[in-house]
């Protein structure tokens, strides 16, 4: 029988998979969101000409205002499954 503290650390040192990649997603998401945003709002004659750049590898994405909504969805899709992806390994070296 496992004493006290053997138990607590084994259910402190778990990762929890799916909420990690939701918090990280969430996180690249909103950094694009505000990023593109706050380009949009700042202005110029060459708005965003590096962020722009990101329609190479996301489809549909432009330094606008709908530009950063479809941002947001590929950067919280590629944050979940990055954040679930280190879990993963995390818990799978920690039970090690």
């Amino acid at each position: 029988m496992e004493t006290e503290e053997q138990q607590l650390e084994h259910a402190v040192v778990r990762l929890n998979e799916k909420l990690l990649g939701i918090a990280l997603g969430i996180l690249l998401g909103a950094g694009l969101f505000l990023a593109t945003n706050f380009l949009v709002l700042k202005g110029g004659s060459n708005v965003g000409a590096h962020l722009v750049l990101l329609a190479n590898f996301f489809p549909g994405y432009r330094v606008t205002f709908l530009g950063s909504l479809i941002g947001f969805c590929y950067m919280f899709v590629i944050g979940l499954l990055a954040g679930m992806v280190l879990g993963a390994v995390y818990n799978k070296i920690v039970k090690a």
